[in-house]
């Protein structure tokens, strides 16, 4: 794609931060930092999605009529029991796999986090990648105003080595 563009979302919880970056450019150093850093906010994300997952497949098999997410009724579409075994295996199984990289993500980041000489912008890391806070919630905080937090965050990118 020469000169396609591509959304990356920050996956930081708030849904209105989209990052759009051309495709057939290489990545800054701060742009590969803020994914490394996001990662643990993604591999959360990820649990979360299969957790839902068992809790709506468990739902629909204890009661096969119920009204899904979308609020229409559906049946059940394991017809068996060892269909619903199964799939709730696949799902658990999947779900051990994304919470141990959860956690590998999480002791990375934390670890790039702490190598940090400056406390103001380990709290700011932590707050916006481990917490997953909006930047007016960090600022409110940090009680800084919303631009001094990103000329921080700025600083903070610098400083941040990847391990």
């Amino acid at each position: 794609l020469r000169g396609g563009w591509q959304d990356r979302t920050a996956g930081c919880g708030d849904r209105e931060s989209v990052e759009v970056m051309p495709v057939d450019r290489e990545l800054t150093e701060n742009e590969k930092k803020k994914l490394f850093l996001k990662s643990y906010l993604r591999d959360k994300q990820a649990v979360r999605r299969i957790e839902e997952q068992l809790e709506e497949l468990r739902l629909s098999k204890l009661s096969p009529g119920t009204i899904m997410g979308d609020g229409m009724p559906h049946s059940s579409d394991m017809r068996d029991l060892s269909d619903y075994a199964a799939k709730v295996d696949e799902l658990e199984r999947e779900l051990v796999r994304k919470r141990y990289d959860r956690i590998q993500s999480f002791r990375k980041v934390q670890e790039s986090i702490e190598g940090i000489a400056d406390e103001t912008e380990k709290d700011l890391l932590t707050y916006r990648y481990l917490r997953g806070m909006k930047w007016e919630e960090i600022a409110v905080m940090m009680g800084y105003s919303w631009q001094h937090i990103h000329k921080i965050h700025a600083a903070a990118l610098k400083n941040l080595k990847m391990r």
